[in-house]
């Protein structure tokens, strides 16, 4: 999962949480500020009362009586005064019951006890719970829409500002790695970012680009340059080797050594030539400029094998759309991996044995072209390394060096062709070329 991804959800899922948590607490929250204010509202009523009282005295409201009450017409609020009597604590604020009229209601009540012209009179301003509570679900209502907004609006903002704060991070990620192809030729830019951690990073890929590139040129500098050099002392050795067969007088034994040493030549020459292509390969020499038939390229390189065909007694079966036609592609470097593989299909090949060349291709998925075989198959312990330059192999007394292989699969990397294999000891193998949907027409 993308980092950007990661911290979507994150953002998103802990904002979700806050909004859940805040409803199961909103109740307990308004019902708590809706006391609270009723608490500021009976201080506020009774400082108004005092103030009257320490304007006017007591009498404006007693009149004559000893008590004195007054209701509102819905008895959700009352006063009333009277003689202190065992009151002896003064401000406190209390749920208790009143009877008013018969009617039995809650009330939220505030109790003052003070002294006027030396008589303690106890002042209680009350309030019904019920008007209390009667805002809350509006007052929840309210919360809960001030909040979602804000944070959808804090979602969308945490949104854009991560976006712009990883941005640097993708174009590192798009230019140094995903879309670089190896080896690395052009030298791209640093990437223009104030985050410290990202300019680190850029800076160490391109350095540790610099220093593959480096190292890799390095590699096929000498692998070309030795092929070159290597090539000058094998073809003296061949010459003189073979002036030396034309001498009548040399015994039968000493023939046979010849013989023996002019093979060995003869395969560090292919060695050699081998490298020398691969190297030509890395370095771009060849053009992807050809559009090739495919049914008639793998004709015409089993014309070419068709001799060893008939030595091992193989059958051959080709089933290929006749449109079918690569393109973007050389020549040279296709025909040269498809005639490597098919030429390991009959070397390791069993006697009688057969060799199927098909496609696998539908809408939506990338073209495949299958040459599957029934020969001797693949060993697991080889699996991960038939690819591997100078694997040395040796299957049924066939030995062989990694190098065809090899061949193979820096063809296909020069074009961007996938190869898969699948095999079982005794039981054949099957190679699978995937090729890029740029290469196939028809």
């Amino acid at each position: 999962m993308k980092l950007l991804t990661k911290l979507t959800l994150f953002i998103t899922l802990s904002k979700v949480a806050i909004v859940v948590l805040f409803v199961l607490l909103l109740p307990a929250l308004v019902d708590k500020i809706a006391y609270q204010y009723n608490d500021y509202y009976l201080k506020e009523q009774k400082k108004k009362v005092l103030q009257v009282i320490s304007k006017n005295g007591i009498g404006a409201y007693l009149q004559g009586e000893k008590n004195y009450g007054s209701y509102t017409m819905l008895k959700e609020e009352y006063i009333s005064l009277e003689p202190a009597g065992r009151f002896t604590l003064s401000d406190t604020i209390a749920t208790v019951r009143r009877v008013v009229e018969e009617d039995t209601l809650t009330y939220r009540v505030l109790s003052h006890v003070f002294t006027d012209n030396q008589q303690r009179y106890v002042l209680e301003v009350g309030k019904t719970t019920s008007t209390i509570s009667q805002y809350n679900r509006p007052l929840q209502r309210v919360a809960l829409f001030v909040l979602i907004t804000l944070i959808v609006i804090t979602i969308m903002t945490d949104l854009v500002f991560t976006r712009l704060l990883l941005r640097p991070l993708g174009l590192i990620i798009s230019t140094r790695l995903v879309n670089r192809k190896f080896p690395f030729r052009e030298q791209l830019p640093h990437i223009s970012t104030s985050t410290t951690d990202f300019k680190y990073l850029d800076d160490s890929l391109i350095e540790l680009m610099g220093k593959i590139k480096s190292a890799f040129e390095k590699e096929r500098e000498f692998t070309s340059n030795a092929s070159h050099e290597l090539m000058t002392p094998i073809s003296i050795l061949q010459n003189k080797m073979e002036n030396i067969m034309t001498d009548a007088e040399l015994d039968e034994e000493v023939q046979k050594q010849i013989m023996g040493m002019m093979k060995t030549l003869h395969r560090l020459k292919k060695i050699v030539h081998s490298l020398l292509f691969i190297s030509r390969i890395e370095n771009d020499q060849f053009p992807k400029t050809d559009q090739l038939p495919l049914r008639e390229l793998v004709t015409t390189i089993m014309d070419e094998l068709d001799e060893r065909l008939l030595e091992k007694r193989l059958s051959f079966s080709l089933q290929l759309p006749t449109e079918a036609t690569i393109r973007n592609a050389s020549h040279d470097l296709i025909f040269q991996l498809l005639y490597n593989l098919l030429n390991n299909a009959i070397r390791y090949n069993k006697p009688g044995g057969a060799i199927m060349v098909y496609d696998q291709h539908s809408p939506g998925t990338p073209f495949r072209l299958m040459i599957r075989d029934t020969g001797i198959g693949i060993p697991d312990s080889e699996m991960a390394t038939i690819f591997d330059r100078f694997k040395k192999v040796n299957r049924n007394g066939q030995e062989g060096y990694g190098l065809g292989l090899s061949i193979v699969n820096t063809i296909a990397q020069y074009h961007g062709i996938t190869i898969t294999v699948s095999a079982a000891p005794g039981e054949g193998t099957i190679f699978t070329i995937i090729f890029p949907d740029s290469m196939i027409g028809g």
